[in-house]
This record gives C-alpha cells, sequence and structure tokens, in this order.
C-alpha cells in the first residue's frame, strides 16, 4: 500500500473514525475517462468537513452574521488509492487529527460500498477574526468539543 506521511498505522488510523457521510457519485464529477475527476474530492471533503463540524456544533456560531470568527482551510491533500467511478456509493470519513491553540488538523477517509479504501486526506482549518483576518484561539468548549 501507499505510504501515506501523515499515517503511521493505517489500521489504527481507521478505526477511530467514527463520523461519516454518505456521498453518490455524479456523472458530471466524472472525466472523459468515466472515473472521478481529482479536484472533486476537495468538494467531498467539504461537505464531509461542515456536516462534521455541524455534528460538533461548531457551525452555529461561524454562521451567525453577528458572529466574530470563521474557520479557513489552511491546507488541504489527498492521497488516492483505488479508482472510483460514476454512481458509486462511497462513504466519506472525517475526524479530528490535533488541536492546536486556533487551529485543527482534520484526516479523511474514503471507502467504496465494498469497504475498500478508495483516498484518503488531511487538511488545516484555523480559527480567524472576520475582521482582522488574524487567527483566534479556540474556546474550551470549541477545543474539547474536537474530542480526539
Amino acid at each position: 500500500m501507499l505510504r501515506i506521511a501523515y499515517i503511521d498505522n493505517m489500521e489504527k488510523w481507521s478505526e477511530e473514525f467514527t463520523f461519516s457521510v454518505p456521498v453518490t457519485v455524479r456523472f458530471s464529477e466524472t472525466d472523459m475517462y468515466g472515473h472521478l475527476n481529482n479536484t472533486v474530492t476537495f468538494a467531498y471533503f467539504e461537505y464531509a468537513r461542515i456536516e462534521y463540524l455541524k455534528h460538533l456544533g461548531h457551525m452555529q456560531d461561524w454562521l451567525d452574521p453577528n458572529g466574530t470568527t470563521i474557520p479557513v482551510v489552511a491546507d488541504l491533500q489527498c492521497d488516492y488509492m483505488k479508482q472510483v467511478y460514476f454512481d458509486e456509493q462511497l462513504s466519506i470519513f472525517v475526524k479530528s487529527a490535533y488541536v492546536g491553540n486556533s487551529s485543527v488538523d482534520i484526516h479523511y477517509m474514503a471507502k467504496n460500498a465494498k469497504g475498500e479504501l478508495v483516498f484518503t486526506g488531511r487538511g488545516t482549518i484555523v480559527q480567524i477574526d472576520r475582521t482582522t483576518g488574524k487567527s483566534v484561539p479556540w474556546k474550551s468548549d470549541q477545543k474539547s468539543g474536537f474530542s480526539l
């Protein structure tokens, strides 16, 4: 299997995921060869990440028009293991891997209906002030809410 820098032990790493969302690959998301376009995985990550953050209760504050903070993506990467095709059913798993002062490293794992690993990913989001663009530390309940 492919060596992935952010995964030390694939079996242990995969067992740590408890949250997932289902995705069905749409025809418009495939390329001329009939498989999932490599840019679409990042849209899947976004969808899964938003659902995960809603599940944790973080989105209410960030969506409040009077709120002062928002999350931004600082980096994002994807590692592909297996080709994915139109109409495949995927489960996109999300977990918090590391919580910093104002950032959180989020990991992703996608499996097909057969339970095969098709791609993985990781990325960092940072909470920033809407006005200044400067990072803002997590409140204690936010930080503990990521439940590592």
